[in-house]
This record gives structure tokens, sequence and C-alpha cells, in this order.
């Protein structure tokens, strides 16, 4: 339904009214839904093959375009109705799923450990730690998407870990864009009058009215025991001054309603929607809804219908020391859109400005991914995360089934613990493929990628291996780990502590060496 790395670059510090700006400048991220369920072995049988083209395997939808361009393999193309079919793999060597950009559950769990706890096991999503870190893919010259596809050999037997990457394109920060009309919902109930809460809020929403156009528009709306409009829709253009006076003037109140607040916010964009502009709500909550409905499928009733009609989107922004993930979470993939959280300015800088620098320009619409494996060379495979993303494997192609929306600079990391078969050393051993629907013309586009097992690097944890798959296979077993997952070729708690504090001195990077921190602390708790 919606929609969730790395050459880390070294990162200092920086004053804390830059970061706010950054943060800012950030809230204008845009977002996935639906993924394979993570494993495919081959008593999964039962499950549904379709015949395919050469980009994928999957067969085109009723409704599927029938004079798209055909293409090789790793080419852009349309449609791709008229390429030649050839076999294709058994069900259980496919995976489908839709593309995410979400962070938060990484940012919470780091929070969670430096306060001296695990994170919940529900609250762990893998592909969240992994899509953190920023990776070294190439971009493409023009719209949609490159896809990269590596992996290298661990100690287990026969399996590997194979990276799927797909990468678009950055923004040109001066550059033409649509308007925006952001509706902004603040939650302002007692537990946002921590430090680091409401605070961070107002400081951001008044430093984004300085940055954003005079032909953007924004609005404003506060919950906590209710919801309150303190600004309609209102053109920046001569207005600037009159939306700094009502951010600051944001004061704590009693409990937390979500869902009124939510309700009242789509009410509000709705009321304001612009055609041809990004129309957008933008949560800032910490999610612990106590008053009203608490369930998102309650509170979300309606919006979904909102999200058809006037394509209105929703990015969560998740704050404090305790925070309502699942809530947040379910909110978002409601509301095709995505989450992230933070705790102080340098984290917002970090997520949203070093890692996903985006604008409100949409790059994607429905981005869903395939990835085929060939039988000849591979017996099983295991995805690491997104259950939550599931789409089913003859849906790929069928572009009434939603997918994710990823803006400028996104990157998408999906990874696979992959079991090849014996002496299976070369040909080709994985097809990814990614689709998707121009945001402007509605036409569908795909991109793909291959893997052949002699590409595959010997030694996962060597120094000659890539360090972002590296950095990438140790966020994704760290996830695993505090979920409780038991990953083939995974290293032992004390070994990843270990391969993390080593790669943060080859990287010198100040993420990956929060990550190595992470490990160590999440050792010590579990004992």
């Amino acid at each position: 339904m919606r929609r969730r790395t790395t050459t880390p670059e070294r990162m200092g510090r920086r004053p804390r009214a830059t970061a706010v700006a950054l943060l800012a400048a950030a809230l204008l991220l845009g977002g996935c839904s639906g993924g394979q369920d993570g494993t495919g072995t081959a008593d999964r049988a039962a499950r549904k093959s379709g015949g395919g083209s050469s980009g994928a395997y999957a067969p085109p939808a009723p409704n599927a375009p029938q004079d798209g361009k055909g293409g090789p393999a790793g080419r852009d193309r349309e449609g791709g109705a008229d390429e030649p079919f050839r076999a294709a793999p058994p069900a259980e060597l496919l995976s489908t799923f839709a593309l995410d950009v979400d962070t938060a559950s990484y940012g919470y769990a780091r929070r969670v450990l430096a306060d001296g706890r695990l994170p919940d096991r529900e609250t762990v999503r893998p592909e969240e730690f992994v899509n953190t870190f920023r990776q070294d893919y190439p971009q493409p010259e023009g719209s949609g998407f490159t896809v990269t596809v590596d992996g290298a050999r661990t100690k287990a037997g026969d399996w590997s870990l194979v990276r799927v990457g797909m990468a678009t394109r950055t923004a040109d920060r001066q550059g033409p864009r649509p308007p925006a009309a952001l509706t902004f919902v603040v939650d302002i109930s007692g537990s946002m009058g921590d430090p680091g809460r409401l605070d961070l809020v107002k400081e951001s929403l008044g430093v984004l009215t300085g940055q954003l156009r005079d032909d953007d528009s924004v609005a404003l709306v506060t919950f906590s025991d209710e919801a309150e409009v303190r600004l309609p829709m209102t053109p920046l253009k001569g207005n600037r001054e009159r939306v700094r006076e009502t951010v600051s003037g944001l004061e704590v109140s009693a409990s937390t309603n979500v869902a009124a607040g939510v309700r009242t916010g789509y009410d509000t964009a709705v009321a304001g929607h612009r055609a041809g502009a990004t129309n957008r709500v933008v949560l800032l909550s910490d999610a612990l809804a106590n008053t009203g409905e608490t369930d998102a499928q309650a509170i979300l009733k309606r919006i979904e219908g909102d999200r058809r009609e006037y394509g209105i989107t929703l990015f969560g922004v998740g704050v404090g020391s305790e925070y309502g993930d699942a809530l947040m979470e379910q909110l978002a993939d409601r509301g095709d859109g995505h989450t992230t959280y933070v705790s102080t300015p340098e984290q917002a800088r970090k997520v949203f400005v070093d890692q996903l620098p985006a604008h409100v320009e949409l790059r994607a619409r429905d981005a869903k991914a395939q990835v085929a494996f060939d039988p000849d060379r591979v017996e099983e495979f295991r995805l690491v995360g997104y259950e939550n993303r599931k789409v089913a494997d003859e849906d790929f192609r069928d572009d009434r089934v939603d997918g994710g929306e990823v803006g400028p600079g996104h990157q998408v990391t999906a990874l696979y613990a992959v079991r090849t078969r014996p002496g299976a050393d070369t040909g080709r051993l994985a097809e990814a493929t990614v689709r998707w629907l121009d945001p402007a013309t509605r036409a569908p586009r795909e991109q793909s990628g291959v893997l052949d097992a002699k590409a595959l690097a010997p030694a996962l944890w060597s120094a000659e291996t890539a360090p972002g798959l590296r950095v990438a296979a140790a966020a994704g077993y760290f996830g695993d780990s505090l979920r409780g997952g038991e990953l083939p070729g995974a290293p032992s708690p004390g070994e990843l502590a270990d391969l993390a504090d080593g790669l943060a001195r080859t990287t010198e990077s100040k993420v990956v060496a929060e990550l190595a921190d992470s490990v160590r602390r999440a050792n010590q708790l579990r004992g």
C-alpha cells in the first residue's frame, strides 16, 4: 500500500541551529508497503508460479500496456509486456516486495539501547537498520532507478549474502519542483513536554518557514485531548511571519488523542488540497496514544480514500525516549507514506540530511521489486526483513496493486541469505527488477540488474569485499539478532561487535561507530 547504505561519510558535529535547520528542510521527504514473506524454500511449492519476461518472471497484469518497449536485463524500459518469454523459476524462488525507505526502527532501537534497555522485538525491522546506511550505488542519469546486485560467500556451508540495491537520482535543490501543500499535525500532549520533543518540533517548523518557497503552502493542526486547526492552508508568500508566530505560540497541553489529530489533519489537508502540488500530512508525535481511538485501522478508516482520491501521503516523524513505534508504523502504512525517528538535532541531521536528502517531488509511484533466483543454482533464500511489505508474486506487474512512493536521492537495500547448489560457481544466480509508475504520466517502467555466481566475493568479511556490503551485512545481522532470528552465515554477537568495530575504524565513519556501540550495548544487556 505504501511506501519504507554504504559508503559511510565522515560526520562532524554541527551547531544546533544548523542541525535544526537541516531537520526542517528534511521534513519534505516522500515514501511503501508490501514484501515477500522473507523465506523461499522448496516446501512452498503450493504457491502460484507465473510465466514472465526477461526483465522479471511475473506475468503481465490484465491491465498492463501492450505496446511497451522490450529490452535486455539491466536496461531501462517501459511496460515490458512484449518481451520474449522464458521458463519461470518455481514460485518458492521468487521474492516480491514494495520498496520502503523507513529508518525509524533503527533510530529508536539505538535510543532504547542507550537508555539501558533492549528494544521490544516487535519494534525491530531489520530492513530499516540496513536502509539507515547510505550505499555507494550509481545514480541514474534521468528519472527512475539503478539496480545493483552483488554479494559474498559466508562461512556457513553453501550460504551467501546477496545485496540488491535500488537508487534514484538526487534532486537539484535550486531546480524546479512542484509546489508543496504541507499540513503539519503536531502533538502538544503532556508527554511532549519532555526535553527534546516539542521544543525541537517548534524550532524545526520555525526554520522551515524560511526555507520553503513562496508558492508553497502550509497548514498547522495541534492535538492533545482534542484537535485544533491553528492555521488553515496558507500560502507562504506574504504570510511567513504569521506562520512563525503561530508555531512559536505552541504549548504543551493534556493527553494524547492521536485519532483526533490525524482526522483533523486530513480534513484540513483535503480542504486545502492543491491540484498539481505535493500534498502531504506530516505527523510529529511520540505516538503514545492514550485517549480516543488508538487502533490504526479505526484512525485511518477514511484516510485511504483520501490517499486514493487526493494523493495525500503521510510522513511520520517520531520523537521522544518513549515512542509508539507500532502505531506510527501502521499510520504511515495506511497513509501511503513512511516514518523516521529523531531524538536530537544531531540525529535529525544524520537521518534526514546526510543520508536521505530529498524534496517534496517524487521519482516513482507504486514502486515494487521482484528478485528471481535461478533454480539451477539456488536451493533456497531468506529475505532479511520486509515482512510487512508483502506483495504477491503475481501482482508484481499489476499496476492496480499499491507499491511504494520514492523520492529523489532515496536508496533501498534488500539483503538475502542465499543457499547455492553444490558446484554453482558460474552462471546467473539472481535477477532483480524494480517496476514503478512515472509520477507525471503514470506510465509503467522497469529496470533490472543481474548477479552471476562467479561475481560473488569469496569471503563476506574480507577486506577485499566492498565496505558497503559489509556494513549492510552488519546492520542486517544485528537487526535480525535483536528480534531473535538466526540467519545462516550470521556471526556470533561477540564476533559481530568486533567486525563492526573494525568497519568503524576502516571507514572512519561516525555512523558505523554508532552501530558498533549499539551492538556492544545489546550484547551487554543480553548478558
